[in-house]
């Protein structure tokens, strides 16, 4: 990604990642591997605007970017697991070590079409937790005041689904105002936010992807067997 497609970006200030002073020598080294979901079909969608813009700083952070368009997407237990989209959305968690979600806020909340997509990710496969140890970075827009009410939830859920959910986050007031007429978010404060996020998601992911197996082993579950935590995560009723 070069700085010619991040135009309103200080070229003084923004300064790569210093990968060796968050990672031993046997960790991983490829590129950190995110997926970024959205939360609008909207034809102009703020969310999708500012995950695009997420996702060009990504990249010019070293990053393999995935962006999943949740169009077509069923509402939860309305179509089978096999569903296209379904399996398209499950295999893009599976594959990612980190993610960053973008919500807009609707009547108070995360908008239906961030829920589902997160719902439709299964917090286990098979005794397979695809989410767990993974980093997370959440951010939301919203038409009118500032507000932090979809962040908060989007941070309940990625608890939830026990992921690591970095410190720093987004809330962009009055999205309509924030970007130009080419979808190109204009330099502000709330632009060097999510600068500010995109940076901080990619730190954390080349520092503990390594070591995820590790922060997330649990004495509960090492006294268990892999069959009895597969009979246990996937009982059909409690």
């Amino acid at each position: 990604m070069s700085l010619t497609d991040l135009p309103n970006i200080d070229v003084n200030e923004l300064q790569p990642i210093d990968i060796a002073s968050l990672i031993g020598t046997s960790d991983p080294q490829h590129p950190p591997k995110i997926l970024v979901l959205y939360g609008s079909l909207r034809e102009r969608s703020f969310s999708k605007m500012v995950a695009e813009e997420a996702s060009r700083l990504l990249r010019w952070y070293g990053c393999e970017v995935r962006t999943f368009n949740p169009s077509g997407l069923p509402l939860p237990d309305d179509a089978d697991v096999n569903h296209q989209k379904v399996q398209e959305l499950r295999e893009l968690a599976q594959w990612s070590e980190g993610m960053l979600w973008v919500s807009p806020e609707r009547h108070g909340s995360m908008t239906s079409i961030m829920k589902a997509q997160i719902d439709w990710i299964p917090l286990s496969l098979g005794g397979v937790r695809p989410t767990q140890g993974k980093t997370l970075a959440v951010m939301q827009v919203s038409g009118g005041s500032q507000s932090f009410n979809t962040v908060n939830q989007l941070r309940i859920l990625g608890r939830w689904m026990r992921m690591i959910t970095i410190p720093n986050q987004s809330s962009i007031p009055k999205a309509f105002l924030e970007f130009d007429d080419n979808n190109r978010m204009l330099n502000s404060p709330l632009y060097q936010r999510v600068v500010d996020v995109c940076e901080e998601l990619v730190k954390f992911t080349w520092l503990t992807r390594g070591r995820a197996a590790y922060l997330t082993d649990r004495y509960s579950e090492r006294v268990e067997s892999a069959e009895q935590v597969s009979q246990r995560v996937n009982q059909k009723s409690l």
